[in-house]
């Protein structure tokens, strides 16, 4: 247990080796974790509690928390493990003696130890054991420094037999902060200043639309890098050739077309061993790679809830609070883990708009990587332009259901860590633990998709589908007939098919629709499913409509535009 963004999961991670992703934001645990750890001979189940300050609840996270707690209390075999945050030990503290009051076994770890150096704080750890009555260990757990000695002292854990010698709990946390913790004199960092600067209005408005800027230009670096220099002439130079030489062989005309497809252009093929690689590995991927190393980035830095601070006043004016661009920021990677984060939303009513801003103000990762390998050769102002559409559709819904919805705007509780250099072991394993998710479901998806519409192109059944359910998309949206059957694709995979899109050679205004209409009109059907379980059918459904009727509008609006220009 303990207050959120103290590295409680890093810890929990290090345990028991369950590869949870950690942020330096409070509210990436609002549902427990559970694991399972070797103490010596015996296997032990580790529960990471949801973050909480108090043990009087505010919100739904410390009630999950608080109620996690009960259940153990009084149980001989649980000792609850209470990670502090070494650098703000007298906030921390007042968990601490209220965990003291409860009939538990208690250990405390006092995480982020290096920091400690760097900020001029000298703890006494055996005075602070001998005041408190519990083991007390230090610990730098993105490094795993001294985990160890935490495991080892596990059996240590006891209740403690201090008592409050006064009413006022701040006042006996202040008592204890003067016994066992110093502060020298030193002047501000660079990043403490930094630190200042990003969250002040004029000039974190600034370094924001700087640090976005700069985003979008690592990301183009990285991905066209990738693809000009290594991966495209990997393909196009040894693979291709190779392949081809190999189902050449084959006597079945109609096996080679499946393989190879029909016209020798690799994006527009439909070969099961040219397009359906080519796209998810050549297009995609490298994209995909900038967007998850610059994520992670910002994430472990510490920048994100910063972003959050500055734009309360914002989204203040949409029924919400910057608390909530949490689960909107984590909706640029995936949207089922940003359904989840709304937990930490107090009223319905945030939660139905946070929803809706989550579907409409941006594509998830893997989706934006696919758009931006697809319409950047048009140019940046193109890739722009579908964004800022989007913005301005989630900021206009958002405006309407705060106007529809009765109910005030809590305000703005939120944990401002310091900025840290990101480890790059711990920075490229998260990356990699997100590509893994691309690798193992999109991936296949993407494969079989062409494999299907492969089939379909060969027996001519894509004709017949294009008559059928292509006149609407043709007549409101400006799209040729054959795209049909990718946009029903979406409520499987959005992304799928949206990268499923690059063999029609559509132009730019034509793409700029169909990603927009792809990301409006349907959620995918696992983001679906997950807001309807959070939400309620009924508030699902209704959601549903909304995105659906955007789609179609927005995408007839901007038909008609590009046709009059």
């Amino acid at each position: 247990m303990g207050n959120p963004n103290v590295g409680k999961s890093v810890v929990f991670s290090r345990l028991t080796g369950v590869g949870v992703i950690s942020s330096n934001y409070p509210g990436t645990t609002v549902e427990f974790v559970s694991g399972s750890m070797k103490v010596g001979d015996q296997k032990v189940d580790v529960v990471d509690v949801p973050g909480t300050y108090s043990l009087e609840p505010t919100n739904p996270a410390e009630k999950v928390a608080l109620e996690l707690l009960n259940d153990a209390v009084g149980d001989k075999g649980v000792v609850v493990v209470n990670v502090l945050d070494a650098t703000n030990l007298e906030r921390n503290l007042n968990l601490t003696l209220q965990l003291l009051k409860k009939d538990i076994l208690l250990i405390v770890v006092l995480n982020l130890w290096d920091e400690t150096k760097h900020t001029g704080i000298t703890i006494n750890i055996g005075k602070l054991e001998a005041i408190l009555g519990i083991p007390v260990v230090p610990t730098v757990a993105v490094t795993g420094e001294r985990i160890k000695e935490l495991i080892g002292r596990l059996n240590e854990a006891k209740k403690s037999i201090y008592e409050y010698e006064d009413a006022e709990k701040w006042h006996e946390v202040g008592k204890i902060i003067e016994q066992v913790q110093t502060v020298r004199h030193r002047h501000h960092t660079f990043w403490e200043m930094l630190g200042d600067l990003t969250i002040k209005p004029v000039t974190g408005i600034m370094i924001a639309l700087v640090i976005l800027a700069a985003t979008f230009y690592v990301i183009r670096l990285i991905g066209e890098g990738l693809i000009n220099i290594l991966l495209d002439p990997l393909f196009n130079n040894l693979y291709l050739p190779f392949i081809a030489r190999i189902v050449s062989l084959i006597p079945v005309p109609f096996i080679r077309a499946l393989l190879l497809g029909t016209t020798p252009n690799v994006l527009e093929s439909f070969g099961l061993l040219t397009t359906a690689l080519y796209i998810p590995l050549v297009v995609v991927l490298p994209y995909l790679f900038g967007f998850y190393l610059v994520l992670s980035f910002l994430e472990d830095w510490g920048y994100l809830p910063r972003l959050a601070v500055l734009l309360d006043s914002i989204f203040h004016r949409l029924g919400l609070h910057g608390y909530s661009a949490i689960p909107i920021i984590l909706g640029l990677g995936c949207k089922v883990p940003a359904m989840l984060a709304t937990r930490i939303l107090e009223t319905r009513r945030e939660k139905v708009i946070a929803v809706a801003l989550i579907m409409m103000s941006a594509p998830c990762m893997p989706q934006t990587a696919m758009i931006v390998s697809l319409v950047m050769p048009h140019g940046a102002g193109y890739v722009a332009l579908i964004f800022g559409i989007l913005i301005v559709i989630a900021a206009l819904t958002g405006f309407f259901l705060n106007k529809l919805l009765r109910g005030e705007t809590p305000e703005l509780f939120v944990e401002i860590p310091p900025y840290r250099i990101p480890r790059l072991s711990i920075l490229f394993r998260k990356v990699w633990l997100r590509l893994s998710t691309f690798f193992i479901e999109a991936i296949p998806l993407i494969i079989l998709g062409v494999f299907f519409i492969g089939i379909l192109e060969q027996l001519k059944v894509i004709n017949a589908l294009s008559v059928i359910l292509g006149a609407p998309l043709e007549y409101i949206l400006g799209l040729p007939p054959q795209t049909a059957l990718v946009m029903i694709s979406g409520f499987l995979r959005k992304d799928v098919s949206i990268a499923l899109l690059a063999p029609y050679n559509l132009g730019p205004e034509q793409l700029v629709i169909a990603c927009i209409f792809l990301v409006l009109y349907l959620p995918c059907c696992a983001t679906f499913f997950t807001m309807a379980r959070e939400l309620g059918w009924r508030d699902a459904l209704r959601i549903l409509l909304i995105l659906l009727g955007s789609g179609f509008l927005v995408g007839g609006i901007l038909n008609l535009i590009f046709k009059i220009i």
